[in-house]
């Protein structure tokens, strides 16, 4: 197969850019965000300003996952998970550059006709203008005019425009991904053309009384999805027939007995492929993610169960090993770039076994309340609110409460159903809103203190604990810290004390926080600890407070601990297997 990551990388180190190693898909020490959800995502702090270590243009294979695009799993192209190229360039290089070497990498790397695709630029408003530039530089380059579409900005901007701080127009790259005769005339809204690559041009600072002020130093940040680009490399038009699924495709047909080649199977057997992988990838991720009731965990259990529920419905045996088989297909596939994979494969395929048996277990229980139900109908009708209970209660699909409710001769309220779950939805979004923001707006004085206050509570949990001690994940807002760290047994009150004490002791000592510069096995040599070592390139920041930490790490932090006032331990509780957790606050 044409291995459309190393052409990537390559062609983009030939034009001056650094190779940096793929992060971890769980952001760390960001707020703003359950799963990093773009490539320039774990870079934020060197969009805003921060030098990075290896200079101003860096390329990389990231690891995303989007929560916002799961409703959509089941078309030929949507997916949770996927591998994200892209190029970065800080106050480096801008629209010229950026668009030409996109435009050189598709057609002459990649040999892409110029008459399959088609662009979109931001069409301006009455606060920021028409990117005339961009559609310029395409024109220049044999994009017709008619294959150019100027957008608003809920399609061509990033990251939206209520957003503060650092923003700016993008342009879409489109395929047409068909082999009908392409239109001359591009149509956004034409299903057949499908997007495959995204330049961003951050060039204002969207300022607090509503004006948009260019930035001195203008960053370029594109990404490209492997999946779709790999489906238009192999001639197909459909994601799941690549070389990235098709294998597993296959097997679900074997374990199913049923054909993808039929319309009536094919969404079904995108969501379990697609969505084990996923689980494959965060759960394997070396931050521990399980599945669970909360953040990381919830969406990890919401994939597992979805899964289920659609290899039932293909008449799949669920208490087999069915996932486990699909698993482990996934993770031989992706271990040889992502080694966690291997080293937690146990891991994996335990916590997806066990979470199976859970909801095998609920869905037993689901069932006596659907009878429950149906005993207690004064009419022939399952009306709405017990519909979504089964849904929502129990896991239970709408076209699951349907088929039973027809074996017994009744009828649900499908339309009733469709309303609540609107609701429900609508809901769930504006409660995820601040989870999936993107993270340039929200670095202020309180998550910086925040911010260095985790590696003085890394520090003091060694000295008390031991120094299995790890930092595993943690979450900052501008009212609390949460960390996450390796330890397998709940703290006493007498350690919690002990803990607090010395991280104010820290405090109180006014020690320095030092950025140094150096490559990673000299860091590494004086004890510098990180949290996921292989995301690091061979040029680090290595942040030294005294002489009680070192961590590898992006920042931003204080310059001294005495900054960061009086700190107070509220909780400690379990967050995994093996990973406990202790909220904090700064008084």
């Amino acid at each position: 197969m044409l291995d459309l990551k190393e052409k990537y990388l390559s062609f983009f180190k030939s034009k001056g850019h650094v190779i940096i190693p793929s992060s971890s898909v769980i952001p760390e020490n960001d707020p703003t965000c359950l799963f990093n959800t773009a490539g320039m995502q774990p870079l934020i702090p060197y969009l805003k300003g921060a030098k990075h270590p290896l200079g101003t243009r860096l390329v990389d294979v990231q690891k995303c996952f989007r929560t916002n695009d799961l409703d959509s799993v089941g078309d030929s192209y949507h997916h949770t998970f996927f591998d994200m190229l892209f190029n970065l360039s800080l106050g480096d290089y801008f629209k010229k550059e950026s668009i030409s070497w996109s435009f050189e990498f598709l057609t002459k790397i990649l040999n892409i006709p110029v008459s399959k695709l088609a662009v979109t630029v931001f069409k301006g408003n009455d606060l920021v203008g028409k990117d005339e530039e961009s559609a310029s530089i395409w024109k220049s380059l044999g994009i017709k005019e008619e294959r150019i579409a100027f957008l608003g900005e809920d399609d061509n901007w990033w990251p939206n425009m209520e957003l503060l701080g650092p923003c700016g127009p993008d342009t879409e790259i489109f395929y047409f991904r068909s082999d009908e005769e392409v239109p001359e005339v591009f149509d956004p809204s034409d299903k057949r053309w499908v997007e495959i690559w995204n330049n961003v041009f951050m060039q204002y600072n969207h300022l607090e009384n509503n004006t948009f002020e260019p930035l001195k130093n203008k960053n370029v940040d594109t990404g490209m999805g492997v999946e779709r680009v790999t489906a238009v490399l192999e001639n197909v038009d459909d994601n799941y027939k690549t070389s990235l699924f098709k294998d597993v495709i296959k097997k679900i047909e074997e374990l199913s007995g049923l054909s993808y080649e039929d319309d009536n199977n094919k969404a079904s057997m995108r969501i379990i492929a697609d969505h084990y992988r996923s689980v494959v990838v965060i759960c394997g991720d070396d931050a521990l993610i399980k599945p669970s009731n909360t953040d990381q965990g919830y969406v990890v259990r919401r994939l597992i169960r979805r899964a289920i529920r659609h290899a039932r419905k293909l008449n799949m045996d669920v208490n087999s090993d069915f996932d486990l088989v699909i698993c482990k297909m996934f993770i031989d596939k992706l271990k040889g770039t992502y080694k966690e994979l291997e080293r937690n494969e146990k891991i994996i395929l335990e916590e997806i076994s066990l979470e199976k048996k859970k909801f095998v277990k609920s869905l037993e229980t689901g069932l006596k309340e659907f009878d429950k139900i149906v005993s207690r109908l004064s009419s022939r009708v399952i009306d709405a609110s017990n519909a979504f209970k089964l849904y929502d209660t129990y896991g239970f699909p709408l076209e699951l409460t349907v088929e039973l409710a027809r074996e017994k001769g009744i009828k649900v309220d499908e339309e009733g159903f469709k309303v609540k779950f609107m609701e429900h939805q609508e809901k769930s979004r504006q409660g995820a809103a601040g989870k999936f923001k993107g993270g340039l707006a929200s670095t202020g004085e309180m998550e910086t203190k925040y911010h260095t206050a985790t590696h003085l509570l890394n520090a003091a949990l060694k000295v008390v604990l031991g120094d299995h001690v790890h930092q595993k994940g943690s979450n900052i807002t501008v009212e609390r810290m949460r960390f996450d760290f390796s330890h397998d047994s709940k703290m006493t009150s007498e350690e919690l004390k002990r803990t607090e004490d010395l991280v104010n002791e820290y405090i109180s000592r006014s020690l320095e926080v030092e950025k140094l510069e150096m490559n990673k096995e000299e860091a590494l040599k004086m004890g510098a600890e990180a949290m996921f070592i292989e995301k690091y390139g061979d040029v680090v920041t290595v942040y030294k407070i005294g002489d009680i930490s070192k961590e590898l790490c992006g920042g931003p932090h204080v310059s001294n601990t005495s900054e960061l006032g009086h700190f107070k331990i509220t909780k400690e509780e379990a967050s995994s297997a093996g990973v406990r957790r202790i909220k904090a606050i700064l008084e």
